[in-house]
C-alpha cells in the first residue's frame, strides 16, 4: 500500500478531525485525483516530439497518458481543429499517492533554487496548480536521452470547496509552501 495512503490514514486523518472539530470522518477532506498536463506546442513542427512527450509522462506518472487535441483552429499559431497539441493523464488511488510521494520527497528536493511552492495557487475551490518549468528534475527521467525541454502543469484535487482546508491538508503531506 501507499506509505501517503497509510500516513492519512493513521495521522493526517485523526489530526485534522480534532482541528476542524469534526467527529464524521467522512467530512474531512481528501485528495481526490491528481491530472498532470503536459502541452507540447513543439509537436505541431516535428510529430515525434508528441511521442517523446507521451513517453516521459508514462515514466514520471506510471499510466499511458490521454494524447488531447485541439478543438478549435487559431491561425496565429498554425493549428488546426484535431491536431495533437498535448497529453496529460489522471492519477486516482494508489497511484496517485505514490506519484505525490515521489514530487514532495524525490522531485522538489531537485528543481534548481528551490524556495518552496506558492501557498496562493489555489483556485477558490479547494484545488492546487502548480507547474514543474522542465521535465529533468523527476528521477525517472535520463537527463543524457533528454531531446528538448518540457514543462508540466500538475493540478491537486480536493474533496473540499474551501482554500484553507485543502491548504491544511496539503500541508499535512508535507507539500512545503512558502512562508509570506
Amino acid at each position: 500500500m501507499a506509505r501517503l495512503l497509510d500516513r492519512y490514514r493513521q495521522e493526517i486523518l485523526p489530526a485534522l478531525q480534532k482541528k476542524f472539530g469534526r467527529t464524521n470522518a467522512l467530512s474531512i477532506p481528501r485528495i481526490t485525483k491528481i491530472v498532470v498536463n503536459m502541452g507540447v506546442g513543439q509537436a505541431l513542427e516535428d510529430k515525434s516530439k508528441m511521442e517523446v512527450a507521451a513517453g516521459q509522462l508514462a515514466l514520471i506518472a506510471g499510466q499511458r497518458p490521454q494524447i488531447t487535441k485541439a478543438k478549435i483552429a487559431v491561425s496565429g499559431f498554425r493549428l488546426r481543429e484535431g491536431n495533437a497539441i498535448g497529453c496529460r493523464v489522471t492519477l486516482r488511488g494508489r497511484k496517485m499517492y505514490e506519484f505525490l510521494d515521489r514530487l514532495i520527497s524525490a522531485t522538489m528536493p531537485r528543481i534548481r533554487d528551490f524556495r518552496g511552492i506558492n501557498p496562493k495557487s489555489f483556485d477558490g475551490h479547494g484545488n492546487y496548480s502548480m507547474g514543474v518549468s522542465e521535465q529533468g528534475v523527476f528521477p525517472e527521467i535520463d537527463p543524457d536521452k533528454i531531446n528538448f525541454v518540457q514543462g508540466m502543469d500538475i493540478t491537486i484535487v480536493t474533496s473540499t470547496s474551501s482554500d484553507e482546508e485543502a491548504h491544511d491538508l496539503l500541508r499535512a503531506f508535507g507539500m512545503p509552501f512558502k512562508e509570506i
